[in-house]
């Protein structure tokens, strides 16, 4: 049949590729042989994947040592001995800087105000030398990693403001004007910085709260909300809103307080009001003389005197150098001033007294007239008050920025305002507040008068310097010489600012008979310890007329700049709850 087994036909032979060899057996398919030759392959491949692997991460780990290996280490970093600046670098203050030095590096040793990082590679500073003499400076991070690498931008970025540092630095202009500093057409591109004197992380008063307008004055410890008063008065580079100190925390922190901004401007104007009045005084033939601190009785027959121990006696702290400038003129001077510590033992607790204060005081020989002192007196202050607007324009309106001020008005040379005692008195009594209708001409002026006659004499005269003169008998201590027209009052003067006494003087008494009479209806001795030595100097030899009188440096100051306390006119001020620092 013609489908028997026998007539089918037999199959194809497998192809060679997939007939399994002879005598090899068969495993999945795939024959040994076959298996051993795909594995070593894969041996083969997978030790070439690790050959090539390891040259990778040897090739990364070679890389990555070279990016941490900081080129710029000795860039930066704690000031040593070893620390050495390219000697090409120009020292220039920042006041000095100018054209001809862009381009080049310079050297600055300043306080680092504030820092910044923009980014990993940039870091912004502000540099500060004394007074408000700040600049920007910028640290960059370039691709090779030197001079500037990104390991010396980050420290950079980390110092704490208020450390004093070392820069080395190439000048450039920016571009555009840098606001936030007094310098500001010019930068300073960082290639290194030291550390000389590091902060502390925190500091006990930051320097924009230093610049703030003293929130209280008290002596007291004020309480924890009154710390924090937020005053909206703007001051220079500060923003409104960040948290006043009280005087308390100014002076615990002493170093921030003398740091800034305002404060150093105060006590450059303080220096050229001195300055002025020395220089004026010489001008007129005065000469400077040096009276002592250590007495051996209490001053003018006051209690308010400092006592202290003198080796086996007792010794006190001259509250004014009035005898000693008496002297000098009985000892044939004829003009004389000096400056220097007066001390009052006032248990004052006032934004207007001090127990130590500068004194500023001058004595002449009376030709004439007592007037001729009152005129010079006038003359020096009025001297002293113009030209500290030339002297310090800039400095004035740094301090007004922080505390605003009216402009101090002066009379117009000619029109200066001279009252009598009695003519104060009476224009308080017609044009003052009610309180003050009935004061009387025989009795001194109190504060609240006195601020009230200056607001008056303002408004009138438009003028905040004056003079009232003829002062009462019973206001006047007893070296004071009375008008010999009018015994009840004395050619004595005090001179104002903005309604506030600055200086106190007079004719004195140049007869010792006469002194001692006088020194007697204080119910004081005329042989008491201290009176009798002064009274015998005008026994030793015939002394001519002479007047003169002392001004409070510190008030002068802070009259004229209108601050809210004479403590802050002040280098370190002393009161009755204060001695440190």
């Amino acid at each position: 049949m013609a489908d028997s087994a026998a007539n089918q036909a037999p199959p194809p032979a497998e192809s060679p590729a997939e007939a399994p060899a002879v005598g090899d057996g068969e495993q999945g398919g795939i024959s040994k042989k076959a298996a051993k030759k795909a594995e070593a392959k894969a041996k083969k491949e997978a030790e070439k994947a690790r050959r090539a692997a390891e040259r990778a991460a040897a090739a990364a780990a070679s890389s990555s040592a070279a990016q941490t290996e900081d080129l710029a280490k000795d860039n930066y970093g704690q000031e040593t001995a070893e620390t050495k600046l390219s000697p090409d670098a120009i020292e220039v203050s920042l006041k000095n800087l100018g054209e001809e030095h862009v381009g080049k590096t310079i050297e600055l040793r300043a306080w680092l105000q504030n820092a910044r990082m923009q980014g990993a590679k940039m870091a912004f500073v502000e540099l500060r030398e004394e007074g408000n003499w700040s600049i920007q400076g910028l640290a960059v991070a370039n691709q090779e990693g030197t001079p500037v690498s990104r390991q010396m931008v980050k420290w950079i970025g980390a110092i704490n403001p208020e450390s004093f540092v070392v820069v080395e630095a190439k000048v450039q202009k920016p571009f555009e004007p840098i606001k936030s500093c007094t310098v500001t057409n010019y930068e300073l591109h960082i290639t290194k910085c030291y550390i000389h004197a590091a902060a502390p992380t925190v500091l006990g008063m930051t320097l924009a709260a230093a610049n703030r307008p003293v929130a209280n004055f008290s002596d007291e410890e004020a309480p924890v909300d009154q710390e924090v008063e937020k005053l909206n008065i703007n001051s220079t580079g500060d923003t409104t809103g960040i948290p006043a100190a009280t005087m308390l925390t100014h002076l615990d922190n002493i170093v921030m307080h003398k740091r800034s901004a305002v404060q150093q401007a105060i006590a450059d104007i303080r220096a050229e009001m001195k300055d002025l009045y020395r220089s004026y005084l010489r001008s007129q033939g005065f000469k400077e003389f040096e009276p002592p601190c250590l007495i051996a009785a209490a001053s003018e027959g006051g209690a308010n005197v400092f006592r202290l121990p003198y080796f086996e006696k007792a010794a006190f702290l001259a509250q004014s150098p009035q005898f000693y400038k008496q002297i000098e003129i009985a000892g044939g001077r004829k003009r004389v001033f000096s400056v220097g510590p007066v001390f009052r033992a006032e248990n004052s607790n006032t934004p207007r007294h001090m127990t130590e204060f500068t004194g500023l005081d001058m004595e002449m020989e009376i030709k004439k007239d007592y007037r001729e002192v009152v005129y010079m007196l006038e003359g020096v202050l009025l001297h002293m008050f113009r030209q500290i607007k030339e002297r310090c324009p800039n400095e004035i309106a740094l301090v007004r920025s922080v505390y605003p001020a009216e402009e101090f008005l002066l009379p117009e040379p000619g029109k200066e305002v001279r009252l009598t005692f009695a003519e104060g008195q009476k224009l308080l009594r017609e044009e003052g507040p009610e309180e003050f209708r009935n004061v009387s001409d025989d009795e001194d002026m109190s504060t609240p008068q006195e601020k009230a006659l200056g607001a008056i004499i303002r408004k009138k005269f438009h003028t905040d310097f004056y003079v009232l003169d003829k002062f009462p008998e019973g206001a006047r201590p007893f070296y004071a010489k009375e008008d010999p027209a009018n015994r009840k009052v004395t050619n004595a003067y005090d001179l104002f600012m903005r309604g506030q006494e600055i200086c106190s003087g007079g004719q004195r008494i140049n007869d010792p008979v006469e002194l001692e009479a006088r020194i007697r209806t204080k119910g004081i001795d005329p042989a008491s310890p201290g009176i009798k030595e002064y009274v015998d100097i005008f026994k030793q030899a015939g002394v001519p007329a002479h007047g003169g009188g002392g001004i409070g440096l510190d008030r002068v100051v802070a009259w004229y700049l209108n601050l809210p306390s004479v403590h802050l006119a002040a280098f370190f001020p002393r009161t009755p709850k204060r001695l440190l620092p």
